[in-house]
């Protein structure tokens, strides 16, 4: 939520849907929900060309900013707790647009470098919440039993054969004489492990994914940091989802 340093230009002062998030405590999604709604019933009688909302690479809404204005709208149904706590960041973020001593001595290069670190943390800051918030909701969603293979096979693009072995050289798996177990820090945390048998009746040791393991997993796919088949689409896409709503 904070910036590196107060903004130095002329644009407008602004706060994003997920800073009015986090100082409610309101999941995103339902900020991004009241701010369509109050968008909606202001189309006529609001100035909206300040309104700048940001999409993510599959062209889902990760953030929408307000003006002062419509910020101030925006909380206006909130609790007067709520309320308190988005007008007193909106004053704190006006007392930082003056700009210190030592900023008036730089370069406008420099200036132009020091807005776009700001505009990269807020854009990682985003990103980040975005993925927590999907891997959350991909993990209260998960079947149960599955193992990291059968998981990634819902998982657009990612090459199934190199899935364990990947976790072998990451040192969150082991191999052994009889399939995989999980490395002692990760089990119980990430991995289970269950004993069974394989297609000739033999013992074979079996590791499954908890809740908190299938969020990580999700988010090593999504940073790339899986290996993907060599005929991908490019598109980080998975069908939990819809297979849970066809089993319903």
């Amino acid at each position: 939520m904070q910036q590196l340093m107060p903004t130095i230009n002329d644009r407008p002062l602004t706060m994003s849907s997920q800073d009015i998030a986090d100082l409610t405590g309101k999941r995103h999604g339902d900020v991004i929900r009241d701010i369509r709604t109050m968008l909606d019933a202001l189309k006529d009688d609001a100035d909206l060309r300040h309104v700048h909302e940001e999409r993510d690479r599959r062209g889902y809404t990760a953030c929408i900013h307000l003006n002062k204005e419509l910020t101030e709208t925006l909380v206006t149904g909130y609790s007067i707790p709520l309320r308190h706590k988005v007008i007193k960041r909106l004053h704190e973020l006006e007392q930082q647009r003056s700009m210190p001593a030592w900023l008036e001595n730089l370069s406008p290069h420099a200036r132009v470098v020091i807005e776009d670190l700001n505009s990269q943390v807020n854009h990682y800051r985003q990103e980040a919440s975005r993925l927590n918030e999907v891997c959350n909701d991909l993990a209260a969603n998960l079947r149960a039993g599955l193992t990291p293979v059968e998981f990634c096979r819902m998982l657009n693009g990612v090459n199934l054969n190199r899935v364990q072995p990947l976790l072998v050289e990451r040192k969150r798996l082991l191999k052994t004489r009889h399939g995989y177990r999980s490395a002692a820090p990760y089990r119980d945390r990430l991995f289970t492990e269950r004993r069974t048998l394989n297609r000739d009746d033999r013992p074979c040791e079996k590791v499954i994914l908890t809740q908190k393991g299938a969020a990580w997993l999700y988010s090593q796919y999504e940073q790339g940091k899986l290996e993907m088949r060599r005929d991908w689409d490019g598109k980080y896409t998975h069908l939990l989802f819809e297979q849970n709503s066809e089993a319903a």
